[in-house]
């Protein structure tokens, strides 16, 4: 009411003055308008990704973009990396108790027990000199020997003294001591054997990586676990670190199998039977998405658990804003699997492992924040939040709201 009269009060001349002050405002006003393209933006809008994924000069890298849906999530749910269980059922699992049996490389400790003549003790070269001389010395009633470590070859064999080269890949030590003992019973009296495995290489498994005491553990008849073996190499190195952060690595028959420590130990099914020459690396990598565009906030985040969906991932950065924000235009950006990409009929190098695809979540259709929670994330995903197309014009209002304020 006071800025009418005060307005009522003045003078044509000064009338005429603000007019011409607002019609400036209002000119330059309209220029704004014909610049609005040149505001700044933080990122494209959906109809512009769109546009550019279907132009070849800014689409360089060739990507797609894809309709997040159930049928997805389903393909990608079953082109996952393959779990230590499905390890555990493709190969055909050592039988319980059989972890004592003898390959190449391990030092066996055979011990011989004979009666009367003795072949390998020391009273045996006495009565041979003895004899040669024409006296006649008697051995003591009963001797043992302690042959020097038998070392298994190659190609599985050993060479013992008098019972010449046996086969004993496959065998348990029991096994072993009765084919030794077999080539003996013709050329001494009475003997007992008794072989023990020494350094067992061939039933054991590498740990290494971020382990306290990266080795070789060898397996017993008990049939350790990948946790018991991760523990026998002193655990992880990084004690105050989450056990998200630890990924294992399986290496088994040519096959690679990897999943978060965490996994396996909430997941019995997971944590499976080591077999001889299986490889685990414990691998120290924290996982992490980044956000852009209209976000509440842009960052690199770290997953800290063991498996991440895209609802959980977008909540943490505050989700879209309400003011700039487009929920039509919710993007991942990620390096798939090409055979994954190919199922879903894009164009893939034919010698590409992996290629960039851009999945797409339209948060305006209710049904789809389910389908948020079945989405997985990825390390090194990146979420990009399209802004509104009416971004630009809220941005020109405020410019020249101010500008009238400033004016007057």
């Amino acid at each position: 009411m006071t800025k009418f009269c005060f307005l009522k009060d003045m003078g044509p001349v000064q009338h005429r003055a603000l007019s011409r002050k607002r019609l400036a405002v209002m000119g330059g006003a309209l220029m704004f308008l014909a610049g609005c393209n040149a505001l700044p933006n933080s990122g494209p809008t959906e109809s512009q990704i769109n546009h550019a994924q279907q132009n070849p000069k800014k689409n360089a890298v060739g990507y797609g973009i894809v309709q997040i849906s159930l049928d997805l999530i389903t393909l990608l749910d079953s082109e996952g990396p393959p779990s230590f269980s499905s390890l555990d059922a493709d190969n055909v699992p050592v039988a319980p108790g059989k972890n004592d049996t003898v390959g190449p490389g391990d030092i066996l400790q055979v011990s011989i027990y004979e009666v009367g003549s003795s072949l390998f003790s020391a009273s045996s070269a006495t009565m041979l000199a003895s004899s040669a001389s024409g006296t006649n010395t008697l051995p003591s009633s009963a001797s043992s020997s302690t042959l020097p470590p038998v070392v298994v070859d190659g190609s599985g064999n050993i060479l013992v003294p008098f019972a010449g080269q046996i086969h004993v890949t496959g065998m348990t030590a029991h096994q072993v001591a009765d084919a030794i003992l077999a080539r003996l019973k013709q050329k001494s009296q009475s003997p007992q054997v008794l072989v023990r495995i020494a350094s067992d290489i061939a039933n054991s498994v590498m740990v290494y990586g971020g382990v306290r005491m990266p080795s070789r553990i060898p397996l017993t008849p008990n049939r350790e676990h990948i946790l018991d073996v991760i523990a026998l190499a002193g655990g992880v190195d990084h004690t105050t670190q989450a056990d998200e952060d630890y990924m294992i690595r399986l290496v088994r028959n040519g096959h690679i199998a990897e999943m978060p420590l965490k996994v396996i130990e909430n997941e019995p099914a997971q944590n499976i039977a080591m077999q001889p020459g299986d490889r685990v690396q414990v691998i120290y990598h924290p996982r992490t998405f980044s956000v852009f565009g209209a976000s509440g906030k842009i960052t690199q985040t770290r997953f800290s658990m063991p498996t991440l969906t895209m609802a959980e991932a977008v909540a943490r950065v505050g989700g879209p804003v309400e003011s700039r924000a487009d929920p039509n235009g919710i993007y991942v950006f990620r390096y798939e699997n090409a055979d994954v990409l190919r199922r879903l009929g894009l164009p893939v190098d034919e010698k590409a492992s992996v290629a960039p695809v851009v999945y797409q979540l339209d948060m305006m259709n209710p049904s789809n924040y389910f389908l948020a929670q079945k989405f997985m994330m990825r390390d090194k995903d990146l979420i990009y939040i399209a802004n509104a197309s009416s971004n630009r014009f809220y941005k020109f209002f405020g410019l020249i709201t101010t500008v009238i304020s400033t004016a007057e």
